[in-house]
């Protein structure tokens, strides 16, 4: 009978296909030797299992599950239907993706196929149902894992099977309806009016900006077909394999926002992500912590895993920095304090061909006489130290709010100002709540926040009346709840909500605004109330505080003597607003503000290079170091530390680089801490 996941399991992507039969048996060795529990196989491997429209080999796959039972690893075995052999797309060019000026993408790289190709979809159910006949009740499997990386590279198609699925997914939305897609589309503008549905198309390449309500509708289309895709396959395993859980592995990272992840988790029985720094950005650690959050958020607040990440270097950026010693560690770490059940990566074996032969794996081109391999050893050990957190959740009071459709619907075209992006304010105000030691939850705006002190709703562009009655219910129960710029501005349809901004929540605010006042490349204003000196850039507004406490005014630039920052009595709490883009140390100054009022806890020793974080089980509490800085990180916890095996009496000392996780003394009924 098929196993369950490993205690929080350690491995990666196993690709033996790529490697001659002599490599596999030094593999099962050196995977015993790096403690290695889980692998996912068979991503790629379509064309090996079907290597022509009749024929299949189950051969080699049959010995590799058999052989890794035998060495006692557990198998995450994917269905291979991420990318179609050359075979199937040469005889059906139908089924190949096009792009928005038109442009077929062609067979060569990987995920040659339109989402909506009826085509696609009954050559990859068929392939696996195949497997999932085979392989239901193998003793090595553990999971099932649906394509790879659903819509990295072709998220939206626009070719003509694609404008059919858009039409149908359009007659649904609006009920068959043409007069109410006018009315959503607002197609009184630039004469767009529709007579019939057949008459609609994607969002194709335009002489000027295409209409953003089509583009927003074209977004969510593309979204629910790449998801329908996991629900089709899913369903054939839960027919077939009952039992065993389904997972996709999501892309839960900054560059990535084509899938609405936060509606994609809830049909998934466990939620997976793959993660990897962005060498170029140097706050690769914050926006880490902040992914991680947010695909527990995903997951509903349950433990997920991490499917994929790197243990140096990638392949595929401009410049490919090697990760420098311990770090690797640190990045492991961060996600299982924020939630990971399992530390899997890409790949078991650095491969010596393709695309990807220069991104990292566990098993290096250099083998195992390196730093790297002795860092991936180390870091099994200390995985296996800490499995007892296995299961266990945050319990956090302070909440952002999330939304992959505000996310589109604010990076549309034709908006006031380029220099807006989404994901900008809900980052810097986690960073800031990270470095006091305030853990944060990720959520959707239509989750339930009767359990939150603190409400953070960041660029919420586009909201529904519901989630402005929930915050003003939170905030009446006694949350303090903040609202930044470029919030409450449109409804779902992407129409402005008339009467000033920030439009959905001027009363629960208690401003207006009658003037969006961008600010240019490279403009700054002054802002006081604050402490000084603090700056803001990219916004500012024409605001009136009539009915609200001004907290920070603009000392100059083009709202000189309005206010910047204002709060508001709500029934037992209190709505603030942040009309511009604070620097970080106002928005640092900002969140002390904000944490003092709201008295959520703080965790001990946190600070801007110090990450501390808890997840909490039954009837215990783990509390998790992770020193990114130079210097000594002194934390005031008493318990175990699980990494060391030593025990803490109110004075840890975590080293530079270093990193801790406490099991917590419990005094008097509760945490020690």
């Amino acid at each position: 009978m098929p196993t369950p996941l490993p205690a929080l399991a350690f491995g990666g992507d196993y690709n033996p296909e790529q490697w001659p039969r002599e490599a596999h048996v030094e593999d099962r060795a050196l995977m015993g030797e790096a403690g290695v529990d889980l692998v996912t196989l068979g991503v790629f491997s379509w064309a090996w299992l079907q290597p022509g429209p009749d024929r299949w080999d189950f051969a080699w796959l049959d010995e590799q599950m058999d052989d890794l039972h035998a060495a006692g690893v557990r198998v995450d075995l994917a269905t291979a239907t991420a990318s179609p052999p050359p075979w199937l797309t040469h005889r059906h060019p139908e089924m190949l993706p096009v792009t928005a000026d038109g442009t077929t993408l062609w067979p060569g790289g990987r995920q040659a196929f339109c989402p909506s190709s009826p085509v696609y979809r009954e050559h990859a159910l068929e392939l696996c149902t195949r497997l999932a006949e085979r392989y239901h009740d193998h003793p090595a499997l553990a999971l099932w894992h649906v394509s790879n990386e659903l819509g990295c590279h072709n998220a939206r198609c626009y070719c003509d099977v694609s404008a059919a699925a858009f039409r149908d997914w359009l007659r649904r939305r609006y009920d068959d309806d043409v007069d109410r897609l006018n009315h959503a589309w607002g197609t009184a503008f630039w004469s767009q009016r529709y007579d019939d549905f057949e008459q609609v198309l994607p969002p194709r390449s335009a002489p000027t900006f295409p209409n953003p309500t089509q583009q927003l509708d074209f977004l969510r289309f593309s979204s629910d077909q790449l998801l329908d895709n996991f629900v089709v396959e899913r369903d054939v395993l839960h027919r077939l394999s009952p039992g065993v859980p389904v997972t996709t592995n999501f892309m839960v990272m900054r560059q990535t926002m084509e899938m609405d992840y936060l509606r994609w988790g809830r049909e998934l029985d466990v939620v997976s992500n793959d993660h990897y720094l962005i060498a170029a950005e140097a706050d690769g650690h914050r926006e880490l912590a902040f992914s991680a959050d947010l695909t527990r958020g995903t997951a509903g607040g349950r433990p997920w895993l991490l499917m994929e990440h790197s243990t140096s270097a990638v392949n595929w950026q401009p410049r490919n920095r090697a990760k420098r010693p311990g770090e690797m560690t640190r990045n492991s770490l961060s996600h299982v304090a924020h939630g990971a059940d399992a530390v899997l990566y890409f790949q078991w074996r650095a491969s010596r061909a393709g695309a990807e032969k220069f991104h990292s794996g566990l098993l290096p081109h250099a083998g195992t006489d390196t730093r790297q391999w002795r860092e991936v050893v180390s870091l099994s050990r200390l995985l296996d130290s800490i499995e007892e957190v296995t299961g266990s959740v945050a319990a956090n009071r302070a909440a952002i709010l999330f939304d992959y459709e505000a996310w589109w619907g604010c990076q549309l075209d034709s908006h006031p100002s380029i220099d807006v992006h989404y994901r900008d304010r809900a980052e810097d105000l986690h960073r800031a709540l990270s470095a006091q030691g305030v853990g944060t939850d990720v959520v959707h705006p239509s989750t339930d926040l009767s359990g939150y002190d603190l409400v953070v709703v960041p660029t919420l562009y586009l909201v529904s009346d519901e989630t402005v009655a929930a915050l003003t219910a939170a905030a009446e129960a006694g949350a303090t709840v903040v609202v930044t710029y470029f919030s409450g501005i449109v409804d779902e349809h992407d129409h402005v909500r008339l009467g000033g901004y920030p439009g959905a929540f001027r009363d629960l605010l208690g401003v207006r605004t009658t003037e969006l006042m961008p600010l240019l490349a490279g403009e700054q204003v002054r802002v006081e109330g604050l402490g000084d000196p603090v700056t803001a850039d990219t916004w500012t507004e024409d605001l009136e505080a009539d009915a609200a406490e001004v907290v920070a005014t603009y000392t100059d630039g083009p709202a000189a003597g309005l206010p910047a920052v204002t709060r508001r009595d709500v029934g037992r709490g209190s709505a603030w607003y942040v009309a511009t883009r604070l620097d970080p140390t106002g928005t640092d100054r900002l969140v002390e503000r904000l944490v003092a009022e709201s008295g959520v806890e703080r965790l001990p020793g946190a600070g801007p290079l110090v990450e501390v974080t808890r997840r909490v089980g039954d009837g215990a509490s783990w509390l998790f170091v992770i020193n990114h800085g130079d210097a000594p990180a002194p934390v005031p916890v008493s318990g175990v530390d699980l990494v060391t095996g030593t025990d803490v009496d109110g004075d840890l000392v975590v080293a530079p680089g270093g990193v801790a996780v406490v099991r917590e003394a419990v005094r008097d009924g509760g945490r020690g801490d």
